[in-house]
């Protein structure tokens, strides 16, 4: 099971499916923000959301014109199609997932807050309304404290109290004109759940062969699975891909696993967009046992960075043409706020761990054994479309804890 909340917050200050948009885009968008985020931190755990992204910068993308639209398509992947077909996609793609018939629960939320007194052109409203259901409201930035908690409140809101204090009175003065967020939230059961029961307290041995003991899920069942070559020969060259579906099967959970002697930096320069094509076409349905640690992750990502190793700098800038949103010519963007929270656990609400040691053979079985006790690479994505929600890597998994979240709410 895995529950996951998603915040992405574009702040602008003032001076004074479509057609056929190529998956791959997304998914090279998610390469690019990894390799960047793992760049950035060497040895720190990963979480981000695609996804969010992707919506978030859509949204933008709405209100530019001129060469600051240029360069956002060029960078988003969007130069194959005709203007405004990647919006097509994104509201065909953002039905999808968030059907009520789904048997896992996928929210989006897009909201525009806007200083009091700016005028917004009434088309960006519309396409805001048609292309992203976004909703717009006005406040008054210059009341900082109440601005931020009331932006807080509604991220709350929107990601079933996964997401808290997302913003700070800082982040807002006089001068800050509008505050674009997106939140995604996904809550999935596991289509085979672990028996809480047979969790246990566990070794996870890090890349530098420190030891910390954490909650480790255990199960015998029938996974998406697969074996793959390094090009090395180190450990015999060889790492492992699980993918463990959710219920419904259209989204799924994919672990990265290296050989125990391996660390995963070794791995992680394999990881490409065609890659996790090759993954997701070639790992087989066959019974595995598994031992999957249980365990939850936050973090928090300065976006402004990230965008600009893309390729997207002019809308940081005073040049940023921005005007399909505003008449204001002097807006541009200040701010960029990704965070996500994820728990992984056996079935949907926090187990308590049973104390006592896990004992395993690594010796034959009689079938494959994925034994994630060291850092490991995971990606959740739609098995349909291969569009990628969530991505990131463990690390330090004594790291993470759940404090201030009610998962018993959920």
């Amino acid at each position: 099971m895995a529950i996951l909340g998603l915040f992405s917050l574009f702040v602008l200050p003032s001076l004074t499916l479509g057609a056929s948009l190529p998956e791959e885009a997304i998914t090279e968008l998610s390469v690019t923000l990894y390799n960047h985020l793992r760049a950035t931190g060497e040895d720190e755990n990963i979480l981000c959301s695609p996804l969010s992204i992707t919506l978030a910068m859509g949204m933008m993308e709405l209100g530019a014109q001129g060469s600051t639209l240029k360069e956002i398509r060029h960078s988003m992947g969007y130069d194959s199609l005709k203007n405004g077909e990647e919006f097509s996609f994104l509201k065909d793609f953002s039905n999808m997932v968030t059907a009520e018939e789904s048997q896992y629960v996928v929210k989006i939320a897009n909201f525009l807050f806007v200083q009091n007194g700016l005028h917004v052109n009434d088309e960006f409203l519309q396409m805001m309304k048609k292309n992203f259901n976004g909703e717009v409201n006005h406040v008054d930035f210059s009341e900082n404290i109440v601005v931020a908690n009331y932006i807080n409140q509604w991220v709350e809101n929107s990601t079933n109290n996964l997401l808290r204090d997302l913003v700070s009175p800082k982040d807002f003065d006089a001068a800050t004109h509008l505050a674009l967020i997106n939140a995604v939230y996904f809550k999935g059961n596991w289509k085979s759940q672990f028996r809480p029961e047979n969790t246990r307290t566990f070794s996870f041995t890090k890349d530098d062969e420190s030891e910390v003991q954490i909650p480790m899920m255990y199960q015998q069942g029938e996974f998406y699975y697969g074996e793959f070559s390094d090009g090395s020969n180190e450990a015999g060259g060889i790492y492992q891909v699980l993918e463990i579906p959710y219920e419904g099967d259209e989204i799924s959970m994919m672990l990265v696993l290296s050989r125990q002697e391996v660390p995963l930096a070794t791995l992680e320069p394999l990881i490409k967009a065609q890659l996790i094509e090759e993954w997701a076409n070639s790992v087989k349905k066959q019974k595995v046992e598994v031992y999957l640690p249980r365990f939850t992750m936050e973090q928090e990502i300065d976006l402004k960075d990230v965008l600009k190793t893309l390729g997207i700098t002019e809308i940081f800038i005073k040049k940023a043409n921005l005007t399909a949103l505003s008449d204001n010519k002097e807006l541009f963007l200040s701010k960029a706020i990704h965070k996500s929270f994820i728990e992984v656990n056996e079935e949907g609400s926090e187990a308590a761990a049973t104390s006592g040691m896990i004992a395993i053979s690594r010796m034959a079985v009689l079938y494959p054994q994925v034994i994630v006790d060291h850092p490991f690479f995971f990606l959740i994505r739609n098995r349909k479309t291969g569009t990628i929600l969530f991505m990131g890597r463990v690390m330090h998994p004594e790291a993470m804890n759940t404090s201030g979240h009610d998962f018993e709410e959920l």
